[in-house]
């Protein structure tokens, strides 16, 4: 302790945390040295740990290595227009020799997309995310976008969509996002938006079935459906066989499907164990919207998991996914009882 003390290493507790003095720097090819600007010397060595470390990956998209007129490395960020000697990667180290970790390990639910898109180029893959104006789609478009991604916002009001491309391009003006019409309430304007998308003659490399409604009342679409049944899920099922062919021939490609953890509270057999067809667009004295978004939900997983067992073998995966528990965002705007219980929630949940 006393030669911690003499050393000056004693002030900190975290064996990760640099003394007073220390600088963090890196070397051209990603190796972390520590500068002791008290005694103008440096190390490989963390001067508490003892572990030698190098940074993990590429630069995150939009980042550029310089060297400045003494050699020393510095780091441009054109997406903020901003320098800096200190490398972005510093968040991302690893050990030297490492333990390879597993996903599981690797991300959590407290990781950001942003953290785990980090090093990714995306350049040249074509991007559709439904339901892209707002929440979690939204954000989803925009860290795929801010990656390289070609990205098509697929929204139900063009104008919101136009919208949230704008806000893209306020973030980075090279982005490459665009919005299209498309209102899942409609099977001809799903009909449309296939169509369009095909005259555009672009691959597609991701599909990701975002958009879905949540606690709303009671209605039929134009095409005799209860809403929340084929906004939720039939709308994405008939998009996705629409654009197959495309899939197939842009594979590798993968189908994502949001979900919602939500699809356990419910069934959707009879008492004989068959497929009761009337729960899934059921009456109006029949319904509740609860069951309704559940139902939806379990559909998608269904859906999903066949599609993986049919396209899989032609290059196309599909998964589906639970995206958090009452994560604020606008899907619990059709009832004030909804929105209050979100709000209640939200200290206690992950934000967008």
């Amino acid at each position: 302790m006393a030669a911690l003390k003499y050393a000056g290493l004693e002030d900190t507790d975290s064996e990760e945390e640099l003394p007073p003095g220390w600088e963090e720097r890196t070397t051209k090819d990603g190796w972390v040295y520590y500068a002791n600007h008290l005694e103008e010397k440096t190390q490989w060595e963390h001067p508490k740990s003892g572990k030698r470390k190098r940074v993990a990956g590429d630069l995150p998209y939009g980042w550029e290595q310089e060297t400045d007129e003494n050699g020393q490395v510095y780091f441009v960020d054109h997406i903020n227009k901003r320098t800096t000697y200190l490398d972005p990667r510093l968040a991302f180290t690893v050990e030297d020799n490492p333990v390879k970790p597993t996903t599981r390990q690797k991300y959590d639910g407290n990781s950001t997309a942003m953290e785990i898109l980090q090093g990714r180029d995306l350049s040249g893959k074509v991007v559709i995310v439904t339901g892209a104006n707002s929440g979690i789609g939204f954000e989803t478009a925009k860290s795929l976008a801010l990656h390289g991604a070609c990205v098509i916002l697929a929204c139900r009001s063009l104008a919101r969509g136009d919208a949230a491309v704008q806000r893209i391009l306020g973030e980075w003006h090279k982005a490459k996002v665009e919005a299209m019409t498309l209102d899942l309430a409609s099977l001809q304007s799903v009909q449309h938006f296939a169509e369009a998308f095909k005259s555009k003659n672009l691959p597609l490399h991701i599909l990701i079935c975002n958009a879905a409604v949540f606690g709303a009342p009671w209605s039929l679409t134009e095409d005799g459906l209860e809403t929340t049944f084929q906004v939720n899920h039939l709308g994405h099922f008939y998009l996705v066989q629409l654009l197959e062919d495309v899939l197939r021939q842009s594979s590798p490609a993968r189908v994502v499907v949001v979900s919602s953890e939500s699809h356990r509270f419910t069934e959707i057999k009879d008492s004989s164990g068959k497929l009761d067809f009337s729960l899934l667009s059921p009456s109006k004295k029949d319904y509740w919207a609860m069951l309704a978004y559940n139902r939806s939900k379990l559909c998608n997983i269904l859906f999903s998991n066949e599609l993986n067992r049919r396209l899989a073998p032609h290059g196309v995966t599909s998964n589906s996914l639970h995206p958090g528990n009452m994560i604020y965002s606008s899907i619990h705007r059709n009832w004030w009882v909804y929105t209050l219980l979100f709000t209640l929630a939200r200290p206690f949940t992950k934000s967008m």
